[in-house]
């Protein structure tokens, strides 16, 4: 990138097929002549990897994701790095947040930020986090160390979880900042006015199809010809697929329907164990994590995408999920609940359907609803489709991060 230098990205893990969004930015960046080098926390854990990962060639740099697991590299970084002018300082900063949040992962975060450090000491003129807690504490102590700006971009869960004056110190210290919600924009700007841009990660627009997807009107009302139900998700409390379970148990038995869902996620085999014990599972097809490309085939096959999302008792909740993006581009039917950032994207009635969080009995009236109105799923699955063309194009995104790295929007490819 022309006068702009190395820009490290810090991501929890790389690459990961629950981000998607991440990919699609970092090829973006790439493609619009931006130099990169990715800063993961974690090594990869997926058993399969997006085609678009394997498109981008920046360099990766695992740090140690846990310091005990690297002693001699964390030990090494410590030495060199402490003789640095800037490290007292950082280290004053690092101590002031163990003062007030006094756990095993802050000590972890000093000393990712160390190697990050050193070991990429003069290859950077940046940091840009992706996530407003653990990649950003470790985006900003490097930043310190360094004496190189820092930028983040909020999502969801890390918006939610990280304590406000945690995310009000690091709004207030970074160069700047964007999340891809309203939802979450408001919150953000409440404790540090001015500091937060909206930036939608939105859809590439050659996913886009064509003209109108054409479906079977399958209504579920004959044996060979259930009705596909598709949700993609973490098994995580958050994602409601609980309730879902509860709803497709009160469906009536002249309903016949197949559920398919994607992801992984700790909650998985609750999840079985919970549908066997409502006489669910011969309906059901648990396909675990999947790639971005079997994803968007699965949207193109079924009749109504469910995302029963809540706000969990710890306060995780979703912001607006790209799945509903990607399966509204697909111009498939979506219902979900009315919670978080989704009615930025789903209208009730115009471009969705939305139900009240962890209310199983209108989750199943809604279901039978729309299983029994193809023209209704047909009409909303387009106007999304279209929503998605006119609000959430991809490029726009870019083109506002490439005008904050200092890169011109005209790169972009």
């Amino acid at each position: 990138m022309s006068g702009g230098g190395t820009v490290g990205v810090v991501v929890k893990g790389y690459p990961r097929l629950s981000e998607t969004f991440i990919a699609r930015e970092l090829l973006s960046l790439e493609e619009a002549g931006v130099d990169l080098v990715i800063v993961s926390l974690r090594h990869p854990t997926d058993p399969e990897v997006h085609a678009i990962n394997r498109r981008i060639t920046a360099p990766v740099l695992y740090l140690p994701e846990y310091l005990y697991h690297e002693p001699s590299r964390v030990a090494r970084a410590w030495r060199s790095v402490r003789r640095w002018p800037r490290y007292r300082a950082a280290r004053r900063h690092w101590l002031a947040d163990l003062r007030r949040d006094r756990t095993p992962n802050r000590v972890r975060r000093w000393g990712q930020a160390l190697v990050l450090a050193e070991e990429l000491e003069g290859r950077v003129s940046r940091l840009y986090a992706h996530f407003l807690h653990t990649p950003a504490s470790v985006a900003r102590y490097a930043a310190m160390l360094l004496g190189v700006p820092w930028s983040v971009s909020a999502h969801a869960k890390d918006i939610w979880l990280t304590p406000e004056w945690e995310k009000r110190e690091k709004l207030l210290d970074c160069d700047w900042a964007v999340t891809c919600t309203a939802y979450g924009h408001t919150h953000l700007e409440s404790l540090a006015p001015g500091r937060v841009a909206l930036c939608y990660h939105g859809i590439d627009p050659d996913v886009l199809p064509a003209g109108p997807v054409l479906r079977p009107a399958r209504t579920g009302g004959e044996a060979g010809a259930p009705l596909q139900l598709l949700s993609v998700g973490r098994a995580v409390p958050k994602k409601g697929f609980d309730r879902l379970l509860d709803a497709l148990a009160l469906l009536p038995d002249t309903v016949h329907w197949r559920w398919t869902h994607i992801g992984g996620g700790p909650d998985r085999e609750r999840l079985e164990r919970q549908a066997t014990a409502l006489g669910l599972a011969s309906r059901i097809d648990w396909q675990g994590p999947r790639t971005h490309d079997h994803v968007f085939a699965a949207c193109r096959g079924a009749d109504l995408f469910v995302l029963p999302s809540r706000i969990a008792e710890d306060g995780d909740r979703d912001g607006l999920p790209n799945v509903l993006l990607e399966a509204a581009s697909q111009g498939l039917c979506c219902l979900a609940s009315d919670v978080a950032a989704v009615r930025e994207l789903l209208s009730h009635g115009e471009t969705g359907w939305l139900v009240p969080p962890d209310d199983p009995g209108r989750l199943a009236a809604a279901i039978l609803q729309l299983a029994g109105d193809p023209a209704l799923r047909r009409r909303l699955g387009d106007a999304a489709c279209e929503r998605v063309r006119s609000e959430f194009d991809h490029t726009g995104a870019v083109a506002t991060l490439l005008r904050r790295l200092g890169a011109p929007a005209r790169e972009a490819a």
